[in-house]
């Protein structure tokens, strides 16, 4: 099956923006602050647009973690760190993270065609991309693409929550179905989002109940679902995309593509990871 252009254009600017938690800049810029640990480094810096929310907003906003993971984090972390100093962290540790992984790196096209499109993507009933979107843009061309990236997965994955919550999909049967679908893998899932094996084992068994699963993998019916579930991601996605243009949409991928292509090369991600991201 060949992908919508939604999903081929996330594929090719997600690792751009995923050098904000996978690099070890920003866990560097945090700890710099007095945050402790990398989770509350990536919900301190992720939520930080939001303003200083408590951990209810959040574990609802991000949808996929454990409460109780979140609540380790926040609010603890706004003891630390305003929301203010958080983003003026991330978006320094971008800086040095790109300058040290594309040094050599061409932006200023890409950010100009990357903020176009950022403009474009629905923000209403997505708090997390209005929440990005509403930020003052940089000077730097490189950290203006980035930010144009980080709105546009972030409409995308509020979007994505809403096609859970319409898929009537709970934050931990939406880890076990994109996990039975080959998504993620169980065990990274579990450790990336702290469900229990028996948080885990009830959350199959409501789904197994619904008939969508049966000995841990999707029944034809699951699949369906999960394959609506991704149907509509993209669909939503689509609006801002048509806004675009194919052309500006062709002109970006191809501008960013190589880069996040040589990210990828660096082992910037892990080819199991929870983002679900899969490359080649």
């Amino acid at each position: 099956m060949t992908d919508s252009r939604a999903r081929r254009m996330w594929k090719a600017l997600e690792p751009y923006h995923a050098i904000t938690y996978f690099s070890p800049d920003t866990k560097q810029a945090t700890d710099a602050l007095g945050l402790k640990g990398g989770w509350m480094s990536y919900f301190a810096c992720r939520a930080a647009p939001l303003g200083p929310v408590g951990p209810a907003v959040v574990a609802a906003s991000f949808y996929s973690f454990h409460p109780a993971m979140v609540a380790r984090a926040l609010p603890d972390a706004w003891s630390f760190a305003s929301p203010t100093q958080l983003l003026e962290a991330r978006l320094s540790a971008v800086d040095n993270a790109v300058r040290r992984l594309l040094p050599d790196g061409s932006f200023d096209r890409a950010a100009e065609v990357a903020r176009r499109a950022a403009e474009l993507a629905p923000v209403a009933g997505r708090p997390i991309a209005a929440a990005n979107a509403a930020l003052e843009w940089p000077d730097e061309p490189h950290l203006v693409l980035w930010q144009a990236t980080t709105i546009l997965r972030e409409s995308r994955g509020d979007g994505h929550v809403a096609a859970l919550v319409g898929a009537e999909l709970t934050p931990c049967q939406a880890c076990v179905t994109i996990s039975a679908d080959g998504g993620p893998s169980k065990q990274v899932l579990q450790l990336a989002r702290r469900w229990s094996d028996e948080e885990w084992a009830a959350a199959e068994e409501d789904l197994a109940a619904r008939g969508l699963l049966a000995d841990g993998v999707l029944t034809e019916a699951g699949r369906r679902l999960r394959q609506q579930v991704e149907d509509t991601t993209d669909a939503l996605a689509e609006q801002g995309w048509r806004a675009l243009g194919d052309d500006l949409i062709s002109e970006l991928h191809d501008l960013v593509h190589p880069l996040s292509a040589r990210l990828m090369s660096a082992e910037l991600l892990p080819p199991d990871n929870p983002m679900g991201m899969r490359w080649g």
